[in-house]
């Protein structure tokens, strides 16, 4: 009887906050839980439902912290990080992708102290809320607790390499040198998926493409969709842009996926970088720094690199002619896959203020940093 009292004080709470959008209403829900410590215990049992659900319906954790990030605040993040780890407790094997997640999330280090109860409550229904209302997302991986391909021991040797390239790219203060660097970088991507194409082509495997999320985060989210967009397709995938929840889905074959989201993390590390100093030059010229040469220099840093990738990418190709049907017929079922996955994706309009300085300064730092394809258009998805 007395767990039974237990849960419907959540019930009542639940139902008194989640069904409405008023802060009377949450207030209320939050002074039942204050005055009830008993019923901690099930409010936690019920978050982990909430989180539990969501994977079903296609959510991952770094999905959950991007939108809690943009919406609520970092007490919430705090608490959706302690919800997480607490329901993927109870499963023996995680999927790759989700391990690193969860490792990503915020382990309330750092936290002030404890607020009072009814504060407290007030955060964690404020979450429940946001959660509830959560749309389905298309599924790009497994479950916890679906059965896993075999797990790879270690990171590739060839992924180990790409990274460490990249990352004197991203350290040195040389343009000519980050520039060589991360040539390197796509030339050993380019020269791994046709390896993967070659051994498709002698022995057949019935693997098709696979996806995977990549947070694309304000400011100036267009120009970075754009600029994964060309990464992507220079690798052999396709990428589509989710707006409202601030992530690109890049489908593909497993082995060009780590390398296009280490790639494309490390362009846009290279860029702000460039930006930066290009700015500081424009304020020894008495300009003040402003949104348009920012959003300007973006969209040009992204779509000469696009150019340079791809012509990377067809350089390396053009070594193997007999492998060109087989990445042919590869490229085919990643855009069948992702057709299937987004059959109303829609091409989206750049909107972007336009500055002659920026794009002009944008396009001198991708001549000095990286290689994509020349795409200013993307496709947009609708949200799940």
């Amino acid at each position: 009887m007395q767990e039974e009292a237990r849960e419907s004080t959540v019930e009542r709470a639940l139902r008194e906050s989640l069904h409405s959008r008023d802060d009377r209403s949450l207030d209320t829900a939050a002074s039942l839980l204050a005055a009830d410590p008993a019923a901690d215990a099930g409010l936690a049992r019920r978050g982990e439902e909430f989180v539990r659900t969501l994977w079903e319906r296609g959510w991952q954790p770094a999905d959950l912290a991007r939108t809690v990030r943009r919406e609520l605040g970092e007490e919430h993040l705090r608490l959706l990080g302690g919800v997480v780890r607490a329901e993927t407790a109870r499963y023996a094997t995680l999927p790759r992708r989700w391990s690193e997640q969860i490792d990503g999330l915020d382990d309330g280090a750092g936290a002030g102290p404890p607020a009072d109860r009814f504060s407290s409550a007030t955060a964690v229904l404020q979450l429940y809320r946001l959660l509830a209302r959560l749309p389905r997302l298309d599924a790009v991986g497994p479950v916890p607790g679906e059965a896993l391909p075999p797990a790879a021991v270690g990171e590739p040797r060839m992924l180990t390499r790409i990274r460490a390239l990249l990352a004197k790219a991203e350290a040195t203060g040389y343009p000519e040198e980050a520039e060589a660097l991360t040539a390197k970088a796509q030339e050993l991507m380019a020269r791994h998926s046709l390896d993967e194409a070659g051994l498709a082509a002698g022995a057949p495997s019935p693997r098709t493409p696979g996806a995977i999320r990549i947070g694309v985060e304000p400011p100036y989210e267009q120009a970075k969709a754009i600029l994964l967009d060309a990464v992507a397709t220079a690798n052999h995938c396709r990428a589509v842009w989710n707006e409202t929840y601030g992530f690109s889905t890049v489908v593909g074959f497993e082995a060009d996926l780590d390398p296009v989201e280490l790639l494309y993390t490390s362009l846009l590390v290279q860029g702000t970088a460039a930006m930066t100093r290009a700015e500081a030059e424009q304020r020894k010229g008495g300009r003040k720094r402003t949104k348009s040469f920012r959003q300007s220099f973006l969209l040009a840093y992204a779509n000469r690199l696009g150019a340079r990738l791809e012509a990377t990418s067809r350089r390396v190709a053009a070594e193997a002619p007999t492998l060109l049907p087989v990445l042919a017929s590869r490229e085919v079922a990643v855009a069948a896959r992702t057709d299937e996955l987004f059959p109303e994706t829609r091409a989206t309009r750049v909107r972007a203020m336009w500055d002659e300085d920026g794009w002009n300064h944008g396009a001198t730092a991708a001549e000095t940093a990286t290689l994509t394809p020349d795409r200013a258009r993307l496709r947009g998805g609708a949200p799940g």
